[in-house]
């Protein structure tokens, strides 16, 4: 059954002011304070605005709109006013007032239209427009709960406890900036990497929360571990999950490859720790045979059960909450005074009127359709095989946002522009000639068939197959070999041994 649409008002957006004001009066913890009559006042006043939401939510599905409002507004004002007198209230426990909120927020996941909810992003659009929409409301299917797994609401799963409240904070405050362009890196993303999770009936939010934390939605991402690609697979795992290499390009940075095996894994291990959400994502980040060892038959064991928990590395411990925190906020922006940009994410494509390389693109393209930083990225991630770096021929079709085909066509096929971008991208940039080589060592033999080498410094963008391009006279594996290279991956900065041609 479709969920009904609820009058914008209705939704969590007013209780944001709230939330602020149970934060600042939460406790450190400890024993909780004993209640005194004045407490208690504000504590049946919080009864109230609780049952008082709960009958908004029926008057609006019964289709009154304006009782609904007058409800809702009357639980509100009671919700805030308690709220705000309880720091200063003796014997006040602000926890309760917490807890209360997020009963709502859960609440409304299972009444709400979230297909809408999400995809306005608390923009003042008329309700039922489809205008300025993104998120779930830009794909077919929409009315569908983003939020099921396993046929239970994401939301439920979720428990709000230290860890996660640590974890949401972060990401409002240090790691806003990376939450951000997180979100904006999946709407490109997305109809490439949703569609995956669909097929295998898991909640959208927490594609996000994975992606968010692993990658920040950079596609060709690499870890100090190995560990490679928007969802960041380990080599073995990846394999096992069909990401293999084939002419020189690792799946891994296929979005909807890295995608499909992710939601593999998740419906095993999901399978294997008896929907355990957290102990499920906890195999996926310290490894699955470790988490079975821990649990053993008790897959009902919560993570955070010091005979787990106190196993976990700390790098574990951090991940869990942090996925989880960043599909809550995903679910539920407004509520924490977060508004994700919008973004049209819709996918087109052009096709080559001149020879450009994606940097070349990217410098033609400019700020196009309000990108202020630039389309690098996204023509990156969206064209995960191609070297950023090689111009690649007339009539080559190019993977972009829809939104940059009228750009390219205005901005990147005549004009000053692509001149100026070609003109950049082909300057010289001086080679300081190789040092001489030792004197061979002594021996019978003639040694001039000993190929030479010279040192390379691996720049932003570089990949092995841009600079083994560049050699001309050497292959893949050879240099790869040459320089005792995991899986041909390279780093900026790193130092490698190229032949020198003769």
């Amino acid at each position: 059954m479709v969920s009904p649409v609820f009058p914008r008002s209705l939704r969590m957006a007013p209780l944001a002011g709230a939330l602020l004001l149970l934060v600042g009066c939460s406790s450190g913890g400890g024993t909780k304070p004993a209640a005194t009559p004045q407490a208690n006042q504000l504590y049946a006043q919080l009864d109230q605005a609780s049952k008082g939401y709960e009958t908004a939510l029926a008057q609006a599905r019964a289709g009154n709109a304006q009782a609904s409002q007058q409800t809702l507004n009357t639980a509100l004002d009671q919700l805030k006013n308690a709220s705000a007198h309880c720091p200063s209230t003796p014997g006040c426990d602000p926890q309760r007032f917490f807890s209360v909120f997020d009963r709502l927020l859960r609440l409304k996941d299972g009444n709400f239209d979230l297909g809408d909810d999400l995809g306005s992003m608390g923009n003042d659009q008329p309700e039922g427009s489809d205008a300025g929409k993104t998120g779930a409301a830009s794909l077919p299917e929409a009315q569908r709960s983003v939020t099921l797994l396993r046929g239970q609401q994401l939301s439920q799963l979720i428990a709000m406890n230290g860890p996660v409240k640590a974890a949401l904070e972060m990401w409002l405050t240090q790691w806003r900036g990376n939450l951000m362009d997180a979100y904006v890196n999946y709407q490109f993303l997305r109809y490439q990497m949703w569609p995956e999770y669909q097929k295998q009936d898991l909640p959208e939010a927490l594609l996000f929360g994975i992606m968010a934390k692993e990658s920040g939605g950079k596609v060709h991402a690499v870890s100090r571990s190995g560990a490679a690609g928007p969802l960041q697979f380990m080599y073995a795992t990846g394999l096992r999950f069909g990401l293999n290499t084939e002419d020189g390009f690792d799946s891994r940075f296929d979005p909807a490859e890295s995608a499909r095996a992710n939601a593999e894994y998740m419906d095993e291990q999901l399978k294997a720790f008896n929907n355990n959400l957290e102990l499920t994502l906890a195999a996926y980040n310290g490894g699955e045979g470790r988490m079975r060892r821990l649990v053993g038959d008790n897959t009902s064991v919560s993570l955070y059960d010091p005979t787990i928990y106190n196993q976990l590395s700390q790098e574990t411990r951090d991940y869990v909450p942090s996925v989880l925190a960043a599909a809550w906020l995903f679910l539920h922006p407004e509520s924490y005074n977060l508004r994700f940009p919008r973004v049209d994410g819709a996918q087109g494509s052009v096709v080559l009127k001149r020879p450009a390389s994606l940097t070349e693109l990217t410098v033609c393209l400019g700020s196009a359709a309000g990108m202020q930083d630039g389309w690098f990225r996204t023509l990156r991630n969206l064209n995960p095989r191609l070297d950023p770096q090689v111009a690649q021929p007339t009539g080559v079709r190019i993977m972009v946002p829809k939104v940059l085909e009228k750009p390219y066509e205005a901005r990147c096929t005549d004009g000053p522009w692509p001149i100026l971008a070609n003109d950049l991208h082909t300057a010289v940039i001086p080679v300081a000639p190789p040092a001489p080589s030792p004197p061979p060592a002594s021996s019978s033999r003639s040694s001039s068939s000993t190929s030479r080498t010279r040192s390379y410094v691996v720049k932003r963008g570089d990949t092995l197959t841009s600079i083994v391009s560049k050699v001309g006279c050497s292959s893949l594996q050879e240099v790869s070999d040459m320089n005792d290279l995991k899986h041909h991956q390279i780093k900026p900065g790193q130092v490698l041994k190229l032949p020198t041609c003769r």
